[in-house]
């Protein structure tokens, strides 16, 4: 049975489910899952992330790696940690940049990954070479030892579910995900209320149909992240695409071989995502104590030495070879394409400062 049927079985017997439940079953669904099934990055999947356009990208936020932890003192050990690797590019490239860069910091990692899915698992040590670098995995967060931590995460907020409220009748109540009267899987509206205190504050205007976001698992993690960032020191950099101000909207979408398509066409084929609300996660961190600060993923990049990092890439090669770094540089960077929507987040606890965030005097 495809999981889209055991998907409209279940609502039938037990009633519609939450935009949460059916995300989370499409993603993780133990034998029809997109991620425990597929192999959803690169240009032969269904998406490309950053490191995927370029090693640039990678070395950059290696470079950055080496400066948080030269801002933490360069304490003898410490944690580098991935959470959602991909298939382990982004942790190769910052390897090998950090390698050349600080050979110190390399002998003073201990590298952890955390990954849900085996298979994903796998594609990552056939990409990393785990015995030189004695690199671990986990399933969840938390589970490696204690002590300074530096944190990257990139586009692992996106694909945690969300709940979804849709104003009906004057107020914001749950949508839901229902079998109508052909058989097909489509949005209701349910019969749960969200708090108004969790509402932009103007809710009241807002038009019937008018749909809101909120995103506790990822409110949680987040937490966990900045309780441990706090409490062992060290910082976190997340990156993903989404939304620096708290708002309106229906950010929940389908993508297919580069293309969108409808949510429910085919469940557990297609990724689902949404945009990331960065005034959340913001407000998650700050709750544990810790300092956040964000930018645009292209100031970012800029400020890190990217187009410097073009240039030495280019530098003596082919007049194709180096109208791909161009366009690399143009796909992570411009705004008409990934620099703008991708935000990056940078949270440490309070006495660390780190570039280009702010400077060593704490002045952004």
């Amino acid at each position: 049975m495809k999981l889209k049927q055991r998907i409209t079985r279940q609502i039938e017997l037990g009633g519609p489910i939450s935009v949460a439940d059916y995300m989370a079953m499409c993603l993780f669904d133990k034998d029809a899952g997109y991620y425990t099934t597929r192999e959803p990055f690169g240009r032969e999947g269904d998406f490309i992330t950053a490191p995927e356009v370029s090693q640039m990208f990678g070395e950059l936020i290696g470079i950055w790696c080496v400066g948080a932890w030269q801002a933490l003192e360069s304490p003898a050990e410490f944690v580098l940690c991935e959470i959602g690797p991909g298939r382990g590019t982004l942790m190769k490239d910052i390897l090998r940049a950090a390698s050349k860069l600080a050979p110190d910091f390399i002998k003073a990692a201990q590298i952890h990954m955390v990954e849900i899915s085996p298979r994903l698992t796998q594609i990552q040590k056939e990409t990393l070479d785990t015995s030189a670098f004695g690199i671990q995995w986990h399933e969840q967060f938390g589970d490696f030892p204690s002590g300074p931590l530096v944190l990257v995460a990139n586009e692992l907020f996106d694909a945690i579910p969300i709940r979804q409220y849709v104003k009906s009748g004057g107020r914001f109540v749950d949508r839901t995900v229902a079998v109508d009267a052909t058989g097909d899987l489509a949005f209701a509206a349910g019969s749960g209320s969200i708090d108004t205190a969790l509402l932009p504050a103007d809710h009241a205007t807002a038009p019937d149909g008018t749909v809101f976001e909120i995103a506790p698992a990822r409110s949680a993690l987040m937490q966990e992240i900045a309780e441990r960032v706090n409490r062992e020191r060290g910082s976190a950099l997340l990156i993903d695409y989404g939304h620096l101000q708290q708002g309106f909207g229906d950010t929940l979408q389908a993508l297919s071989r580069h293309k969108s398509v409808d949510v429910f066409e085919e469940p557990g084929e297609a990724d689902l995502t949404t945009h990331v609300d960065f005034a959340m996660l913001d407000k998650a961190a700050r709750s544990e104590g810790c300092k956040t600060d964000a930018m645009t993923q292209g100031d970012f990049l800029i400020a890190m030495g990217l187009l410097d990092r073009a240039g030495a890439l280019g530098n003596g090669k082919s007049a194709d070879f180096q109208d791909q770094i161009r366009a690399d540089v143009d796909r992570l960077a411009s705004p008409t394409q990934m620099g703008t929507l991708f935000k990056v987040l940078c949270v440490t606890e309070p006495a660390t400062h780190l570039f280009p965030f702010e400077s060593i005097d704490g002045s952004n």
